[in-house]
């Protein structure tokens, strides 16, 4: 009781928080988005992402090797595909030789201990932009879930350690890891997205790869924005059907869905900050009316204290300088 118990004797210095701090942000709690096109000596800024590139794979050679040196140990691939090679049936995501198969392999020959994943959906090889086949104007969930499964091989066959299906099609975790363990991949990792939220905070990542929608939106396999409790029964059905690690996405408006989550489940709990929240502070603090470090970390720490174990970010590296 006051004056015996004065909480403020713990905030009385830097050396004093950091003594009792019960949240910490480290370089091992962090996986980049890496964003790969084709070319020689391509690093494109994303408009909408300032400070934020597509790589050609020689370049991602070099941006690999930078981040292993950084400390940060785990990279998530999204690849932009041609238009010339898109279709209906994401034909191309099933290429031995396409973008991504390649990015794989040049990731492992640059640094082979990164820990690699991969985005598992149709949206960038779709001429329709969505995550799943259409059909009459609907996206069709079981045919999409046997081409995801085949398209996890293919990654896995590449050499990646795990594979992140993003698409939110139903069963699709237990066709993934049927096939994969058929094959003999039973070490090969499954990261679901198993809340990822029908969301206006996706923008500057469909320009970083060309995959808006092309009619529609996507409300019918994403999740609804107002539910909470669906998202309880998404993660434990993904559980079930064999992933390893689930996500929440995005992150700062779904906070509340990351703990519940975390209460609920005994595999590790990834978070994505996804591009609309890395732009909403560039924008911001280019404006002067936030401090870009403080705000970044701030919402970082956030994230983990709501649960996170992993946080899926475009200001890794930005934060690991800080850190370090």
């Amino acid at each position: 009781m006051y004056p015996l118990r004065r909480n403020r004797r713990l905030r009385t210095s830097e050396a004093v928080r950091s003594l009792v701090r019960e949240t910490i942000i480290s370089p091992n709690d962090f996986i980049v988005p890496l964003f790969v096109v084709e070319g020689k000596g391509v690093k494109e800024e994303i408009a909408s992402m300032p400070n934020y590139f597509r790589f050609s794979l020689d370049l991602l050679d070099k941006e690999v090797k930078e981040l292993w040196k950084m400390g940060l140990k785990s990279v998530l691939l999204f690849v932009k595909v041609p238009d010339n090679l898109k279709d209906n049936a994401g034909t191309e995501a099933l290429n031995a030789e396409g973008l991504m198969q390649r990015a794989i392999k040049t990731v492992k020959n640059a640094v082979p201990e990164m820990l690699v994943m991969t985005d598992v959906a149709l949206d960038p090889y779709s001429s329709f932009g969505h995550d799943g086949v259409v059909a009459d104007g609907k996206i069709i969930n079981d045919d999409t879930t046997a081409i995801l499964a085949e398209m996890s091989l293919s990654h896995a066959s590449s050499g990646a350690d795990f594979v992140a299906p993003s698409d939110m099609m139903d069963g699709r975790i237990f066709e993934i890891r049927s096939l994969l363990e058929g094959e003999g991949f039973h070490d090969t990792g499954i990261m679901s997205y198993s809340a990822k939220y029908a969301s206006a905070f996706y923008g500057p990542f469909r320009d970083a790869l060309d995959s808006a929608p092309g009619f529609g939106d996507k409300k019918t396999y994403q999740m609804d924005p107002a539910n909470r409790e669906e998202a309880i029964r998404e993660t434990l059905m993904d559980i079930e059907e064999g992933a390893d690690i689930v996500m929440v996405k995005p992150g700062l408006c779904y906070l509340d869905i990351v703990r519940d989550i975390k209460e609920a489940v005994n595999v590790p709990v990834a978070v994505y900050q996804v591009s609309g929240e890395y732009a909403m502070i560039k924008a911001a603090s280019g404006k002067g009316w936030l401090d870009h470090d403080a705000v970044m970390m701030e919402q970082l720490i956030a994230i983990k204290r709501a649960g996170a174990n992993v946080i899926a970010s475009y200001f890794a590296k930005d934060a690991v300088k800080l850190i370090s």
